[in-house]
């Protein structure tokens, strides 16, 4: 990967992510293997402990879950976060969806889209996955998904 290459990724993930995003994701270019399309544009994101990120067309990442332990490591609670209890943990670790009647609380600044981290009450990363509510109304809802959830911890 190029120095420019990296940097990219580092800015793009700045921007999605907020500052340290990219510093968080990509910390060192020599240990990161970075697949590209056919046109050259970086596609997956690998390093030593799984796949970091899948990075989209729109210039968006979708976190894999190395990426997401990364993010929970490097920023305080509750940034990025959708906290579940224990009724629909062992279902969002093996991969389905978090609904919103089994959210604790969530990160005020989550829009529907944004990437987020399904964590545990006790902290522990249970997926990965899209919002599809704001965080500031997830445990308002009663019915219907608050969380896409794109990879869970057992996968």
């Amino acid at each position: 990967m190029t120095d420019s290459e990296f940097r990219g990724l580092r800015r793009a993930a700045d921007y999605q992510f907020g500052d340290e995003g990219g510093a968080a994701l990509f910390a060192d270019a020599d240990a990161l293997d970075v697949t590209h399309t056919s046109s050259g544009r970086p596609r997956q994101v690998h390093a030593g402990d799984g796949r970091v990120a899948t990075y989209g067309s729109d210039g968006r990442f979708r976190l894999g879950l190395a990426g997401g332990r990364r993010l929970l490591a490097a920023f305080d609670a509750p940034r990025h976060r959708v906290v579940v209890g224990d009724e629909s943990e062992p279902f969002v670790r093996e991969g389905r969806n978090a609904f919103a009647k089994f959210v604790q609380s969530a990160d005020d600044g989550l829009r529907p889209g944004d990437e987020t981290l399904v964590v545990h009450e006790d902290g522990d990363l249970l997926a990965v996955g899209r919002a599809e509510l704001p965080g500031s109304g997830m445990g308002d809802f009663e019915t219907g998904m608050a969380v896409k959830v794109r990879q869970g911890a057992d996968d």
